[in-house]
């Protein structure tokens, strides 16, 4: 698939996906999420890809929000056609078998801190700003963001968030725990490249599970989350990195993962 609404770039197995429409403040329309879920695909499907990262083109926004200009006149039908869409592609993301870091630099609102969510943490530039401003147009988050947002931060500081539509920093969203780290912003992408690298120099085998288990867990009581992490465990018991990584700890050397 040609792309046109985001770049897609890979290096020593970690691809960089980067929204690019720059003059709607990398606003999500339908295009545009139909050109990631083909990126989230290929992500997921690409064996020389391990691990990714998701930001925004240029340094003033992450992802504005959703393309205002296409939902002004919305009808039900569409509004569900459209957030259907966007659920679907933010799901793909949340559930890729390869981790996917957002590296938000700049303002992510209603969408953009929706498709943050999605993504497997968060690492913001000291510029970035959260919010979910949806109630000041009259409708409210529509791509995950009444769910995705109380799981990470609380019920109370989502219902404050989204019915306020209020705006919060990024040292505010690292103090409830919406974003892991705060960079300078000429930092960011660096550093969340990096820790891509560092990700995908280890089992894929592991990798995937461990995403595995923490995505489904929190759906199910404790004792079947702890089943789920128990059958993972064992089964990693059974590959060929199981062995290499326990073998290279014990000879103190550098582990040679091959991914079975």
């Amino acid at each position: 698939m040609a792309y046109t609404n985001i770049r897609f770039e890979v290096e020593d197995g970690v691809a960089v996906v980067t929204i690019d429409r720059p003059t709607a403040l990398n606003a999500l329309n339908s295009a545009t999420l139909k050109e990631l879920a083909s990126a989230v695909d290929k992500i997921a499907k690409d064996k020389k890809i391990r691990a990714a990262v998701l930001t925004g083109g240029g340094a003033k926004a992450f992802v504005a929000g959703a393309d205002i200009s296409e939902m002004v006149n919305f009808n039900p039908l569409k509004a569900t056609a459209f957030a259907t869409l966007g659920q679907g592609v933010l799901s793909a993301i949340e559930n890729c078998p390869k981790p996917i870091i957002a590296a938000v630099n700049g303002f992510a609102l209603g969408g953009g801190t929706e498709i943050a969510m999605a993504c497997d943490f968060i690492y913001a530039a000291a510029n970035a700003k959260f919010g979910q401003p949806e109630i000041k147009l009259g409708i409210i988050p529509g791509f995950g963001g009444t769910q995705r947002l109380p799981r990470l931060v609380g019920k109370a500081m989502a219902k404050e968030l989204v019915v306020t539509g209020d705006m919060i920093d990024a040292n505010e969203a690292l103090r409830i725990g919406l974003v892991n780290k705060v960079l300078p912003l000429e930092e960011l992408l660096n550093a969340a490249k990096a820790t891509a690298k560092k990700i995908a120099g280890y089992s894929q085998c592991a990798v995937q599970a461990a995403l595995d288990c923490i995505n489904k867990g929190p759906d199910v009581d404790l004792p079947d989350a702890l089943y789920l992490e128990r059958q993972a465990f064992a089964i990693l018991c059974s590959t060929k990195d199981q062995k290499e990584g326990m073998k290279a700890f014990l000879a103190k050397r550098p582990p040679q993962f091959k991914d079975r």
